[in-house]
């Protein structure tokens, strides 16, 4: 009953805050709009946050009316020192979500910059602590003074007031009592909606939630806890954050790391990881290049990989002279084409890896037959017995793209000298335009890579000399045979139909030729 409360509560919300989008949207693009609304969610939730820490501390000291929201920035002042360095930032009282808010009406022709001043003080105030890089540029993508948001000062101010009004009438309770998990799943569904409208552009930064949850199961199998989980191409964060779902939060022990090229979807993976009610402490997100400037060199080795890198871009490769000596590429011998560096996120991943961790990684087809630079990667791959599974998925489970993609699942502590190949193909059902993974399916594909069995037309395990006879082609098809579906035809039955049907016609025909006859005559 509890669940199902809860479940109510949340597509409320959800169909509130996509309503607040739609409403407001106007003339800016969804992808790009959705800044605004993330931005603000993220900035009423640090509110309510910091809000809520300080209340509960003066309450416990016996202060029961005490309400920071309600106290001067003079007085409040007192406490930066201490707040910023056990929760990383620090907001004044008369800059607080529900304050500013609550002024916005009559400050309206100023709220563009009331909100640009604001913005920057909460990204200033973790300036020389740990937290720093991890407010530093957050509120870089809310332009308030876009052209965007309307064609005069006082239309964009209009629409940022129906925004903060949009936002605070979403009943998400008191920061104390709120569900963990409530705006977490809020963004999760807004970012699910405009990645699904934005095409190409939405797919690039956005893994669906049940191909995420494939991708996390699959690296925890046989797990109750991981030290660090580590998406080299992080996009949104959404992937990296499977985790706490599928083992929870207090079970990914020291954290969580990715790297991300695209600086608007950086800032973006930052707020997610607040809006999830992760510390600052417990994450560590960097804006950067992973395949020549990867910068958690002093994190790694990661017990859980997982990742969705972009398919088949172009980098360095070896226009580079310093990459085939890069420890993350050189074992292999030969660095991956620069016009497709699928296999340099595989290495990298793959380097990067603890002896005792799992990396699952969504892969372009092509990388698993092709010839060239990639069949010996794939050489290195099988010939050291890093492959624990290739798991080809069905088509159009991506926003922006039909093709039916793969998983490989990397392992370093194997205890066999075998791969899995399972053919998931079919494990989907039709939603929209795209195609889903069920639950059922999820648990179809996990449980066939736990028994590591051969299942006619679904699954073979695969020995060393097999892959290497089949010139280390990884490709699922090449091991699992598909099932031929077409209706199987009884030739004895169908000559014995054709038998009576050209009887049939001969009597026709003679019975035709005696009508024809009298006729004539």
């Amino acid at each position: 009953m509890a669940n199902d409360i809860k479940e109510k509560e949340r597509e409320e919300i959800h169909k509130r805050i996509w309503a607040i989008a739609d409403e407001l949207r106007g003339t800016v693009d969804g992808w790009d709009f959705k800044n605004y609304v993330l931005g603000t969610m993220f900035y009423r939730y640090i509110s309510e946050t910091l809000t809520a820490f300080i209340n509960e501390g003066e309450i416990e000291a016996g202060n029961t009316e005490f309400d920071y929201a309600k106290l001067s920035d003079e007085e409040a002042e007192n406490a930066r020192e201490d707040l910023v360095r056990t929760k990383g930032f620090f907001i004044l009282p008369s800059e607080l979500f529900e304050n500013v808010r609550l002024n916005a009406k009559k400050n309206i022709d100023n709220l563009n910059e009331t909100l640009e001043k604001v913005f920057r003080h909460i990204e200033e105030s973790a300036k020389g602590a740990e937290s720093e890089a991890k407010f530093i540029g957050l509120f870089d993508d809310f332009d308030v003074n876009s052209n965007k948001l309307g064609s005069s000062v006082k239309k964009r101010n209009e629409r940022l007031l129906k925004l903060l009004d949009g936002i605070a009438d979403m009943k998400l309770g008191s920061a104390a009592n709120r569900d963990a998990d409530a705006l977490g799943d809020a963004y999760e569904y807004l970012m699910s909606m405009y990645a699904s409208n934005a095409g190409k552009s939405g797919g690039e930064f956005f893994t669906p939630a049940d191909v995420s949850e494939l991708l996390t199961r699959l690296g925890t199998v046989g797990k109750e806890q991981v030290n660090k989980v580590y998406d080299p191409a992080c996009g949104s964060g959404s992937l990296l954050l499977k985790a706490t779902k599928i083992l929870g939060k207090d079970k990914v022990e020291k954290g969580f790391f990715g790297q991300e090229i695209n600086i608007t979807t950086y800032n973006l993976c930052r707020i997610n990881m607040f809006l999830h009610g992760i510390d600052s402490e417990y994450f560590d997100i960097a804006c950067d290049d992973t395949l020549i400037n990867p910068q958690h060199w002093d994190d790694e080795p990661f017990e859980l990989i997982v990742s969705n890198p972009p398919y088949s871009i172009k980098w360095a490769g070896d226009e580079n002279p310093l990459l085939i000596n890069d420890p993350r590429y050189s074992p292999a011998g030969v660095l991956a084409p620069k016009s497709k560096a699928d296999l340099a996120f595989i290495m990298h991943s793959l380097s990067w890896l603890s002896a005792n961790g799992t990396a699952a990684i969504v892969c372009f087809p092509g990388i698993m037959y092709r010839g060239g630079a990639e069949q010996k990667i794939r050489k290195y791959l099988v010939d050291n017995n890093f492959i624990d599974a290739i798991i080809q998925l069905p088509s159009n489970l991506f926003f922006g793209t039909s093709i039916a993609t793969c998983i490989m699942v990397l392992k370093k502590g194997k205890t066999d000298n075998n791969a899995l190949f399972i053919d998931a193909s079919n494990e989907f059902i039709k939603v929209t335009n795209n195609n889903r993974l069920t639950k059922e399916n999820i648990d179809h594909i996990v449980e066939a890579y736990k028994a590591r069995s051969d299942k006619e037309y679904f699954s073979k395990l695969a020995s060393f000399e097999e892959i290497k006879a089949e010139n280390y082609n990884l490709s699922v098809s090449t091991y699992v045979e598909q099932e031929d579906k077409r209706e199987k035809i009884d030739i004895k039955e169908l000559n014995a139909k054709i038998e009576k049907i050209v009887a049939r016609e001969q009597v026709l025909r003679s019975e035709i030729d005696k009508i024809i006859a009298e006729i004539e005559g």
